[in-house]
């Protein structure tokens, strides 16, 4: 119970010369190797998850377009989502990471959690791939704590550069998901905006920090504290998701933020001591953008130092 749970997978998801490839795995790795951070960490194997899991988000029809794209030679879905013949299957066990790394928590194995996984998944929509991904593994997550663990109230915190418009869309009537999502804007994919709240019984269970280029670790530190623990205490998570993206780092080359390895460790102990306070230590991050590889591994570094109390 007192180590964190690591699951890397997607090497094989071949996405030719692109952003998001596999040596963001790879620098991943490295970070993972060191001696402050590895007798801490339990690798576990993930499992695919199955299409009745994927369609607790996705449609059914969707997800056989997507295998049958993959095994058919098709080499993008879109102008930007690229896939190779083991996509599918890369896509499918980046899905069940979540999903084995939970079990293992329930089961009481590991306190919390890291998935390195790709394809990413915050973009993914209920019908379509979008931004690099092809299902979202969050989402997916979300949903399988809830039928499967009686995990009744889920925040998702989403600190990639870009807005999740798949994970906002996939519960923006739901009160039971609570999606909180800070990010650069205006920038891709245009959603994100304050004045998206929700709708119906989902009114006000989503909040968007929409911030200018140039944010630091001062304006993210701000934007946590002042928007999201205000919330928190009224929604009473029982668990929390993070889709922890860390193309908002100062060097990354698709965007324009300021945030250094230190903001995102700060950022990672800030859930982890809500998480404590709130839902017994539930805590479970997929890995979304960061395109730096050395942005990415200085990043990733502290994120898992905060995980794993260094």
């Amino acid at each position: 119970m007192n180590k964190t749970g690591l699951i890397i997978s997607g090497y094989h998801h071949d996405t030719g010369v692109h952003p998001e490839r596999a040596e963001r795995l790879r620098a991943v790795e490295e970070v993972c190797r060191s001696d402050d951070i590895a007798p801490r960490l339990l690798r576990l194997e993930p499992r695919a998850a199955t299409v009745g899991e994927l369609a607790r988000v996705h449609d059914r029809d969707y997800i056989l377009q997507v295998e049958e794209a993959c095994k058919g030679g098709i080499h993008a879905l879109d102008a930007d989502t690229m896939i190779s013949s083991a996509s599918y299957e890369e896509a499918c066990r980046a899905a069940g990471s979540g999903l084995t790394l939970l079990d293992a928590m329930m089961a009481g194995l590991v306190r919390n959690g890291f998935c390195a996984v790709r394809p990413p998944g915050h973009h993914a929509e209920h019908d379509r791939a979008m931004g690099f991904c092809l299902f979202n593994n969050v989402a997916v997550t979300a949903r399988y704590a809830q039928e499967r663990h009686g995990l009744k109230n889920i925040l998702i915190v989403d600190w990639d550069v870009h807005h999740g418009n798949g994970t906002q869309n996939s519960f923006y009537a739901d009160p039971s998901v609570f999606y909180f999502s800070i990010h650069q804007y205006p920038h891709y994919p245009g959603s994100g905006a304050d004045d998206q709240r929700g709708k119906g019984e989902g009114e006000g269970r989503t909040l968007n920090v929409p911030l200018p280029a140039g944010g630091d670790d001062k304006v993210y530190r701000e934007s946590l504290v002042n928007n999201l623990m205000p919330e928190i205490e009224g929604f009473a998570p029982d668990l929390i998701l993070v889709s922890a993206g860390f193309d908002a780092h100062m060097d990354d080359p698709l965007a324009g933020m300021n945030v250094t390895d230190e903001g995102f460790g700060w950022m990672t102990e800030f859930l982890v001591d809500l998480a404590g306070e709130h839902c017994g230590g539930r805590l479970l991050s997929l890995l979304e953008g960061g395109y730096s590889l050395s942005g990415l591994k200085g990043a990733v570094r502290m994120h898992l130092r905060a995980l794993v109390k260094v």
